[in-house]
């Protein structure tokens, strides 16, 4: 699972995206370690600085913990990594609506596409 910075938005604010998807997705499961902030810096190719910043705001968030020792690990708190995943959840159908809409398609419009497209898809 590659990097994906963009102009759009703050570097770090994308690294916390991309961070919570590679949590959501098992890249990074459960109680796992993470990889030390240079290395994730280095393979994104980003500041380690910047890096630093979107792993502060995973742990402010309660996805990470930090351990002095050990370094730094996935939440094992099921209902925290659930609460993520909801929440990355909403916001792809959120995205999906607002392109939708762009589209000229209505609401209910865009949800008997995804309707028709399943059944067609069986």
């Amino acid at each position: 699972m590659g990097w994906n910075i963009s102009d759009s938005g703050p570097i770090w604010m994308q690294l916390h995206q991309q961070l919570m998807q590679r949590i959501s997705a098992g890249v990074y499961p459960k109680g796992s370690k993470l990889p030390t902030v240079r290395e994730l810096a280095a393979e994104a190719g980003v500041n380690p600085n910047t890096m630093q910043r979107a792993l502060a705001q995973l742990e402010a968030d309660g996805l990470v913990v930090t351990n002095r020792t050990a370094g730094r690990t996935v939440t094992e708190d099921g209902e925290v990594l659930a609460r993520m995943c909801r929440r990355l959840a909403r916001d792809q159908i959120q995205t999906y609506f607002d392109g939708m809409k762009r589209l000229g398609f209505t609401h209910q419009q865009a949800v008997e596409f995804v309707q028709t497209w399943k059944e067609e898809e069986r």
